[in-house]
């Protein structure tokens, strides 16, 4: 394993600004699927082509000479976050820097690092044995940040071409540094904005302040009104269909290691934790739904003064969802929470962005217990079974339409900044998990 090749071409991945979510980017998202179709041939995979359709392209490649061998489906992102705000990176987000044994970057653990560990993990067993023990399908998408329309639409269409045993994702973390970690559950999400409408123009606030509709102050009670300072989610019937943890997960979770203050001020850096009352804070980011508030938009936010009553607002929010929440069920419930919501002289409505359903997998199955097996000889740790509060809409997909469990082999950390400025991955995970999948992909 040449390891500084590795970091060479991760540094290049990562100087790709492929920001799906901006259309300005595409150009640039498009040259990071690209260097993926470019990697995974020099990988010696067949096949190695971009899918083009409604939305950014995929990447797809394979080595399929195993007959009688388990088939594996690896799946990752080459897309990334907004890099907003830029002044609060120590670095630039997209020239990647490496201090001490981390490397700094967007999109450094959230994907392309991870991304890497699957492609790097292929060639060292290509150019150590000349071939696979197990035939790989893998499958690269662009839009895991911005939705997932087009690999939403391709999987569904071509599950037979997609046939496997399970997926194998590297997208989550480890629960704590040097703590081998399987993910074996997701939330949910619904994405989307409440756009909110006053007055049909902009007013002076000193002619018409007193009697004219604020649609910023509307959408201020609008949120209110969704959820209480307790914490608790004040929308009809968004908690009937939440399916609370096992007790055997609740006596796992109560044996690892979190420290609630530490995790406060490293991890959250606020002076205090927020939440439902009598839960934990493991409780509260795994297996209970949120909603939260991501921006509004709307007024004057210049320099300087303009004293005006806004006409329009628009609010983005999102809710994370729990088994056995539906994300269409809890959009229509969003939509007529935020309609009854409306103050006098207010107008307002949902529209739902996208949308993913949570996702558990067996903990039991035996290609997840032999991942388990695998990073506990990697890090000489038990390794431990965890869910997340994130979403990984292609999760449940797989397991829809493909019937596929997913192996969910994380190596990012907590303090990693996913989505946040001064992201970064840790250089030693990223070489554990090329080992990890090696190791795995010769015993399944």
């Amino acid at each position: 394993m040449d390891r500084e090749l590795i970091i060479e071409q991760l540094k290049a991945f990562l100087r790709i600004p492929s920001i799906s979510t901006d259309p300005a980017y595409a150009g640039d998202v498009r040259r990071a699927a690209e260097f993926v179709r470019d990697l995974l041939r020099e990988a010696g995979l067949g096949n190695a082509r971009l899918i083009e359709g409604n939305g950014h392209p995929l990447v797809y490649a394979d080595w399929l000479e195993a007959p009688g061998k388990p088939t594996l489906l690896l799946y990752g992102h080459y897309d990334v976050q907004p890099a907003d705000p830029i002044e609060l990176w120590k670095s630039p987000p997209f020239e990647p820097e490496i201090r001490g044994d981390d490397i700094f970057a967007r999109g450094a653990v959230d994907d392309k690092g991870q991304v890497m560990i699957l492609v790097c993990a292929i060639r060292t067993l290509m150019e150590r044995d000349g071939r696979l023990p197990v035939n790989v399908k893998v499958l690269i998408e662009g839009e895991e940040e911005s939705g997932g329309g087009h690999i939403e639409s391709y999987v569904q269409s071509h599950a037979d071409e997609l046939k496997a045993d399970a997926a194998v994702i590297c997208d989550t973390e480890m629960f704590a540094p040097g703590l081998p970690t399987l993910c074996i559950g997701l939330r949910g999400i619904v994405y989307g904005e409440i756009v909110v409408n006053g007055a049909d123009r902009d007013l002076h606030s000193g002619v018409y302040g007193g009697a004219a509709p604020n649609a910023i102050q509307g959408a201020a009670e609008i949120v209110a009104a969704l959820k209480g300072r307790d914490g608790r989610i004040n929308i009809p019937g968004f908690y009937d269909r939440v399916a609370p943890p096992t007790s055997a997960e609740r006596e796992a979770w109560a044996r690892l290691p979190f420290d609630e203050e530490r995790y406060r001020m490293d991890e959250v850096g606020a002076s205090a934790l927020t939440g439902e009352a009598g839960l934990s804070v493991i409780e509260r980011t795994w297996v209970r739904p949120t909603l939260e508030v991501h921006g509004i938009r709307g007024g004057f936010i210049g320099e300087g003064a303009k004293t005006v009553i806004p006409a329009t607002a628009v609010v983005k929010i999102s809710a994370r969802l729990v088994p056995d929440q539906r994300p269409d069920e809890a959009a229509e419930q969003i939509a007529r929470a935020v309609a009854a919501a409306c103050p006098a002289g207010i107008s307002a409505s949902f529209r739902m962005i996208h949308g993913a359903g949570p996702s558990m997998v067996n903990p039991e199955h035996p290609l997840i217990l032999a991942a388990a097996r695998v990073m506990t000889e990697v890090f000489s740790r038990e390794t431990v079974y965890i869910r997340s509060g994130g979403s990984i809409p292609i999760v449940g997909l797989f397991q829809r339409a493909l019937g596929l469990p997913s192996v969910m082999m994380g190596f990012g950390l907590p303090d990693d900044n996913l989505h946040a400025p001064n992201e970064k991955f840790h250089l030693p995970n990223l070489f554990a998990g090329i080992d990890s999948v090696v190791r795995y992909i010769t015993v399944v």
